[in-house]
């Protein structure tokens, strides 16, 4: 099995890394360094999100603690036993400690906060190598969730396949050339959740229907 090494200390964007180090002087106690993946490589799902939220990730450095996006996500995962915990806070408003995910490991298409929440597609390419390595080190790997347009793309990217030959959609699947395969969700961000674009039974659906391909 090939090893993974979480890329912590990546520079290879310089619009990113010069707008981590802006954030980290203007809030020292955050951490604005690219978000390691959360969860085990042996898990049997993988969630990929679009990139760390400022006030969420970015602060806390565990993917989806700490902002709206993951006000969904880990009762989802709770609900459907990936996690053994719904609350991804703790009460001094850190990463919950007492969180552990069950067969589950979330990362995201860009490690790093990108301006506006906008990566550029030079930076979604530049990461997708750690996107490649990581799912290269998951040998129990059955079903991967790309959370938005973005993520999808860069899983396809990964397995070198085009985009347009699986068209993103809510709750759709797609089988992968390895036969993993992908389950596609609207981002959980606080837009689709405001607009009404995504409701807790829509995007709850999507981990039913990953739990029912999974089993117990």
């Amino acid at each position: 099995m090939p090893s993974f090494e979480p890329p912590t200390n990546c520079v290879a964007c310089p619009r990113l890394a010069e707008h981590l180090r802006i954030l980290r002087i203007r809030d020292p106690e955050w951490h604005c360094l690219p978000v390691p993946a959360f969860g085990n490589l042996d898990a049997k799902l993988l969630i990929v999100g679009l990139a760390p939220g400022e006030k969420g990730a970015n602060r806390t450095g565990r993917p989806f603690s700490g902002d709206v996006a993951g006000e969904l996500l880990y009762p989802a995962l709770h609900k459907y036993k990936f996690a053994t915990e719904e609350n991804a806070l703790g009460v001094d408003h850190r990463a919950n400690p007492a969180m552990q995910l069950m067969d589950c490991r979330i990362t995201n298409a860009v490690r790093c906060l990108p301006p506006a929440n906008k990566p550029t597609t030079a930076e979604i390419r530049q990461c997708n190598a750690h996107l490649i390595n990581e799912l290269a080190a998951m040998p129990n790997l059955r079903a991967i969730i790309a959370l938005g347009a973005i993520a999808h793309q860069a899983v396809l990217w990964s397995y070198q396949l085009k985009p347009t030959a699986f068209k993103f959609a809510h709750n759709v699947q797609h089988p992968l050339p390895d036969g993993r395969i992908l389950f596609d969700s609207y981002h959980c961000s606080g837009y689709n959740w405001r607009t009404g674009r995504l409701t807790r039974d829509s995007f709850e659906a999507v981990f039913a229907g990953v739990r029912s391909f999974l089993g117990a």
